[in-house]
């Protein structure tokens, strides 16, 4: 394997214990709900990212058990928010992750860029779309017709009405114009948070960023004509209808919006004492030498797709040129995937092996996609122990899931894998979760009925040691 030496000046100042089992314990004795507390602070809003842990958890560990000039790792990063924090605390942070929107986020939040600059060319970029679309839209349509192959072509005329995808298509074209690569990826970030919205959105899936897309029609006018922000009548009658169908808004004001408030938030020049390692890297097997982290924060995914990531990514990386079959081929290499041909099966420990074998006697090829997962999670685990130094600490912060009724454990079957694989467990923390900030798949309806809602109420937070 390529080991990868992290081009990061080495921290040879001695430190006090500060990842003692006593301080552990400590910090999961306090309030980890975090609840009171928002996170519409510094970058972390730039894009919604389903399930995405408060900042404050990872920064709480950040701030106790490391000093400035640390290196802290979050191998599976999603949205960046432990590589952010650590970032923001001076330390040196690492992330690794495999989706190609995770990493764009990721890096846009660590990204300091000149917001007079970057004011200037969002502005300019709006008003040259508008004008495209206005005097060459039958160009601009031709054009659009030749981007894609066949298969991204039916999706995007499945999710997106012709009006939106001229729109989208003439931002997209004003965007790869723009040169400085940081300031573009800033512009497909604030692009995407147009497609991929807790509410609303440019495309005809509601839902999207719990990752449950489903396709609404839309409301038209007499003439068959799309209506573009009316209002539904508020009367008895249209109250089903209104949750049926869905009131498209125009790529362009959604983009001013997005890219406006985005700039708000943008990383200020100069802020942060080392710059962030951001990488495509898969978790189980990270390109890094041995005993190199001091601290892992990380929440992997779900079990059995619970949250299915790229079913809603794709929506905007398809407008960023990659094609939807690609898209899929990738999204099979996800931890927590249901694919199970060619998979190598690893052999699990005890506790974690009565679980699989619970749910195979009641759905084999569950049971199967089980045994995948805690495979993939033994790998991610091992490598986690190999990249660490000794006495340092791996947080992992992990929900459970409910598989034909049964309760797969998963935070006591992974602190059983790492205890099999040389970590010490020191304790499992517990919080519960804020549905509105956590972005749930199941959404903030509250319905206990729901197998999904019974089981995304709280998360764990296992503590492991290399001692």
């Amino acid at each position: 394997m390529r080991q990868l030496s992290i081009p990061f000046e080495q921290n040879t100042e001695q430190k006090t214990d500060l990842t003692g089992r006593e301080r552990i314990r400590w910090i999961l004795s306090q309030d980890l709900d975090f609840h009171s507390l928002g996170s519409e602070k510094d970058s972390h809003v730039l894009h919604s990212f389903p399930a995405k842990f408060p900042p404050q958890l990872p920064a709480r560990f950040i701030e106790e058990l490391t000093e400035p000039g640390d290196t802290v790792l979050d191998p599976m990063m999603g949205s960046g928010t432990t590589v952010l924090e650590a970032y923001l605390a001076d330390r040196r942070a690492v992330g690794f992750d495999i989706d190609p929107l995770a990493i764009l986020i990721s890096r846009v939040k660590v990204t300091p860029l000149d917001k007079l600059g970057v004011a200037r060319v969002g502005n300019s970029i709006i008003e040259r779309a508008v004008k495209e679309v206005r005097e060459n839209s039958d160009q601009l349509k031709r054009k659009t017709r030749k981007q894609w192959d066949g298969k991204s072509r039916d999706f995007i005329d499945y999710w997106f009405v012709e009006e939106t995808q001229l729109e989208l298509a003439a931002l997209v074209s004003e965007i790869e114009k723009v040169e400085d690569a940081k300031l573009r990826a800033f512009l497909n970030l604030a692009l995407s948070a147009t497609i991929i919205t807790k509410s609303g959105g440019v495309s005809l899936s509601r839902d999207l960023a719990h990752t449950r897309p489903h396709r609404v029609k839309v409301l038209l006018s007499k003439d068959g004509e799309v209506l573009f922000g009316k209002a539904f009548s508020e009367d008895a009658s249209n109250h089903r209808l209104r949750h049926q169908m869905k009131i498209l808004r125009s790529p362009f004001e959604e983009f001013e919006k997005s890219f406006k408030r985005n700039l708000k938030y943008l990383e200020p020049a100069g802020s942060g004492a080392f710059k962030p390692y951001i990488h495509y890297g898969n978790a189980q097997n990270l390109p890094l030498e041995s005993e190199s982290i001091d601290l892992i924060v990380t929440s992997p995914p779900y079990a059995s797709n619970a949250i299915d990531y790229m079913r809603a990514h794709k929506f905007s990386l398809v407008w960023m040129g990659y094609p939807v079959e690609k898209l899929g081929n990738k999204r099979k290499k996800y931890i927590g995937g249901e694919m199970l041909k060619g998979f190598e099966f690893l052999n699990l420990p005890k506790f974690t092996e009565k679980i699989v074998k619970r749910i195979s006697e009641k759905d084999a090829k569950k049971g199967q996609v089980l045994h995948r997962y805690y495979s993939e999670m033994t790998r991610t685990i091992r490598e986690m122990f190999r990249v660490l130094k000794f006495g340092k600490t791996a947080v992992v912060v992990v929900g459970s899931s409910t598989l034909r009724g049964v309760d797969v454990q998963t935070h006591n079957c992974l602190a059983d894998i790492g205890s099999g694989l040389g970590f010490d467990c020191v304790e499992i923390g517990e919080r519960s979760l804020d549905r509105n900030r956590r972005m749930m798949p199941a959404g903030a309806d509250i319905d206990m009925d729901s197998q999904i809602q019974k089981r995304m109420h709280k998360e764990y937070v296992i503590c492991f040691t290399k001692s």
